[in-house]
């Protein structure tokens, strides 16, 4: 039976409009960090080696009895400026780029990535729905859930990418933006 973590873990996959506070634990990755607005090339270079190299550990899983689906396609995103991230120009943006693997993936199966297992525990999670230029709104639903319920960032915003933007229309892109977040 084929691996797919999108329907096996609907707490990590599925989001309401609504921000809700959820508990993460840790969970293994291929990561690949840079910097540079999104769409750019070291972006795009980025993409298409964990592609590769998810693919490639797919290939291996399955050569060992445990096919899965390849995971969507995530990030963190950071600037290194005390402004306000939207306010810095993209090509300062910063990300570390990830495809979650499933627990049949190990570091040795894996080649032209970085194979690390990350932790967010605590965040506030929400589905985002339409185009990344609207994300704005989002964001500001849940930081206003946050200062209600006296949380604080505790790390980096992460996305989740749910749809392909070069196959959905974007008013029906579907984004779960998550923060990790501390009790202040």
């Amino acid at each position: 039976m084929k691996i797919d973590l999108a329907k096996s873990d609907k707490h990590y996959y599925d989001a309401t409009p609504h921000p809700e506070l959820r508990i993460f634990d840790a969970y293994d990755y291929l990561t690949a960090t840079g910097s540079g607005a999104p769409g750019g090339e070291a972006y795009t270079d980025a993409v298409q080696t964990l592609y590769r190299t998810a693919y490639g550990a797919k290939k291996l899983a399955e050569a060992d009895g445990h096919d899965f689906v390849v995971p969507k396609l995530e990030g963190l995103w950071w600037v290194n400026s005390d402004a306000p991230p939207l306010t810095v120009p993209r090509e300062q943006w910063h990300w570390k780029l990830m495809i979650r693997m499933p627990e049949v993936v190990t570091a040795e199966m894996v080649s032209g990535a970085q194979f690390e297992r990350l932790t967010e525990g605590a965040a506030i999670q929400v589905m985002h729905i339409g185009p990344y230029a609207t994300e704005p709104e989002t964001l500001a639903r849940m930081d206003a859930f946050m200062s209600a319920e006296g949380l604080a960032m505790n790390g980096r915003h992460h996305e989740i990418y749910l749809s392909d933007p070069r196959k959905s229309p974007a008013a029906n892109t579907r984004t779960i933006l998550r923060h990790p977040v501390t009790r202040t």
